[in-house]
Order: structure tokens, then sequence, then C-alpha cells
């Protein structure tokens, strides 16, 4: 099949599918936090500790990227994909930490190889003018996570319990495995004469620098990773805590917070519409600025929201909103930092942003049960603060 043979629709269309139950996989742990915790025999903070030890995991994905640059982006989504699905039936047939902990190690391996080569892929397909707007649509994954995944595992996991989501999002992964075999291959743009490409086959100290060698605009290249990551930590930070947050303050159980999720995946689909609407115009280093301006106001108002769930749920709303329009917009301003090594580039980014997520592993549920709501949304406007200043004086803008 030629490279040339999709449509636009069926790029986008199988891009979406996929990622959508990938997302769901990566975001069923945050609304039933506690409830999952309790089904393995462990508390809040062990949990989080198992999700950092997923996120973790996401520092192999430059390892994928540097494959992916070389033998096509299509084989390590595929491989990402049947790691991902074998990995949740595993951690659902798991009853103690023991047997979680390696199934959320290989999640996370499988994660951090698809999610950022599915961004290279779809970047391969699209000029730089139309691309916030392809992977924006991508993005409507996160948000369909919310509205159509994580609703529906609530009521599932209120009628059975939180093993069967478990199970069936391993099956529909499997499904997408298939369906990428399929699909026609792409792969990165030519070389820049500055730009080198790694071929060291040894672990040596020249094979490293060669790896992290992204050519003159290594700095800009960077310090974009740098904005995501702190972005992602912030908002990792709420994602990881607002189920328990929810149910310790207003006692709302697994249907409940499955509604909670639809809500806020209305928020995250206006955001990532938004990306792919109005992103190639007002500029993406401009649009990520942007909505971290607007997360960054909103985690500051979160603790004075508690007094209703109504206000509650709303304010942590908006702020994923202003996260979502940031992190979306931030994947196409990344992707053409270094676009001859872009897979690597995507896959650096996101084992960055997962060592951030990591991080907040372990920070959400100490600072939530040390300083409650309010001592943790204190950090992650810290970590917003930092973010604006990296990339309004290190981060440049290219276009392809």
């Amino acid at each position: 099949m030629s490279e040339k043979e999709v449509s636009y629709n069926r790029l986008i269309g199988t891009s979406i599918a996929a990622k959508m139950l990938v997302d769901t996989a990566v975001q069923i742990f945050n609304p039933f936090l506690g409830i999952i915790a309790a089904g393995i025999g462990v508390d809040v903070v062990t949990m989080g500790r198992l999700l950092s030890l997923r996120s973790l995991m996401g520092l192999f994905a430059p390892l994928f990227g540097a494959v992916a640059d070389r033998r096509g982006y299509r084989l390590i989504i595929r491989i990402g994909l049947l790691i991902t699905a074998l990995s949740l039936f595993a951690f659902g047939l798991s009853s103690s930490v023991w047997l979680a902990a390696p199934a959320m190690m290989a999640m996370g391996i499988g994660i951090a190889a698809f999610v950022p080569t599915l961004q290279a892929y779809v970047s391969a397909r699209l000029p730089y003018a139309k691309r916030a707007r392809g992977l924006g649509m991508v993005e409507y994954s996160w948000a369909l996570t919310g509205i159509i995944g994580l609703s529906l595992a609530g009521l599932i996991i209120a009628r059975t319990s939180w093993r069967l989501p478990m199970f069936l999002l391993g099956g529909g992964i499997l499904v997408m495995w298939a369906v990428f075999a399929r699909m026609p291959a792409a792969r990165p743009s030519p070389p820049n004469a500055d730009t080198p490409l790694v071929t060291a086959p040894r672990l040596s100290l020249k094979a490293i620098r060669s790896f992290f060698a992204l050519g003159h605009n290594a700095r800009s290249t960077f310090s974009t990773m740098l904005t995501g990551g702190l972005n992602y930590f912030a908002a990792m930070q709420l994602m990881i805590i607002y189920g328990v947050w929810l149910n310790d303050r207003f006692g709302l159980g697994p249907a409940s917070l499955g509604a909670v999720a639809f809500v806020l995946g209305l928020f995250d689909l206006a955001a990532s519409v938004s990306v792919s609407l109005f992103t190639d115009r007002i500029g993406k280093r401009r649009s990520v600025i942007m909505g971290m301006v607007v997360s960054l106001v909103w985690y500051l108002l979160i603790p004075s929201a508690a007094v209703g769930v109504v206000l509650a749920v709303l304010s942590i709303a908006v702020a994923r909103f202003g996260f979502e329009f940031a992190i979306v917009s931030y994947f196409p301003l990344l992707s053409e930092q270094t676009p001859e090594q872009r897979g690597k580039v995507m896959t650096l980014g996101a084992a960055n942003s997962l060592l951030f997520a990591t991080a907040a592993g372990f920070t959400a549920p100490w600072l939530y049960t040390a300083f409650g709501i309010a001592g943790l949304t204190a950090v992650s406007a810290v970590a917003v603060v930092i973010a604006l200043v990296v990339i309004l004086t290190l981060v440049q803008e290219r276009y392809g």
C-alpha cells in the first residue's frame, strides 16, 4: 500500500478511535483511584505510586522514537497497542500490588510507545499550516474519553466491578492493533546537514551525545519539552486527585464520578475543537501561552470553589480547558522544532512529560493528604508560572 493512499477522514478517524481507547486506559485511574486501590488491596498513596511507576516507563519512549524514525511509525504504533492491551488484561486479573505493578509497568511502556509515535505519524502526513487542526482533532480522543469512556466505566463499575472495564478496553485496543495493520506507512522528513541522525549501535558517551543532538534549534526544542512537562505536571496533580477530593468533600460515588468525567470531557472537547479551529491562525506558541494562563488562574481559584459540588466541578473543568488547549497546541509546536527527527523529538517530549507525571503521582496524594486541595493547586500554579517564563524567553516557533 502506498504511503499516499489514505484519506484525511480515515487518518484522523482511525487515530481518534485508537487513542480514545488508550486515553481511557490512562485516565480510568483518576476518577476511580480509590475504588481501584481498594480492589487490589492498597491505599490511595500506594496507588499513586503505581501510577508513577507507569509514568516512569515513559523514559523508554525515545528508544521507540529512534526506531520509528528508521523503521517507520506504523510498526511502533502497533507494538505499543499490543503491549497496552496485554497489560490491561493482566491488571484486570491482578489482586495484589505485586501482580499490579508489573502490569502497570508494561502499560506505561505500551502507552509511551503508542501516543507520541501516533502524533509523529499524523504530523508526517500533514503540512505544518494544517497540523494543529489535525492533531487537535486527534486529541478529541482525550475529551471523548470523559464523555464516553469514563462515564460508561462509572456505570459499569457501579453495576459490576472495576475489572470489567479493563478487559473491555484491552479487547478494543486489540481490535485497533489489527486495524493499523491496514493503514499506510509514514516516515520522517529528510534530514538537514546540521541535524545528525543516531546511527551508533553501541552504548557509549558518543552514542548518547549523538542521540540527544538535535541540531541548531536544540535549545528551543528542549525548552518546548520543558514547558510541556511542567504544564503536564500541574494538570496531572489535579487529575490524579480530583476523584478522591470530590468523594471526600461531597461523597460522590462511581456513577457520580463518571458523570463528572462526562462534564470534564465536554470541556476537554471544547478545548480540542478550539485548537483545531483557531490555533493554526493564532499561532502554536501563543496558543500554548493562552491556555496556560487560563489554567493558572483557575488553579488558584479551585480551593475557594469547595462551597458546592457544581462550583467545584466547574472550576476543575475550566482549569482542564486551559490545560487541554495548551497541551494540544503544544504538540504541533513541538512537532516542527526538529522535523528531521520528529519521531525521536515527539517521544522525547512524551518521556519528559511522563517523567513529570511520575513526580505528580508522588506529590499529588502526599500534598492532598498533608495540605488539602489548596496546597496541591498552589504547587500546580507555581509549575505553570515557571513554564510561562520558559516559553516566553526560550521557545521559538518554526514554520514548516
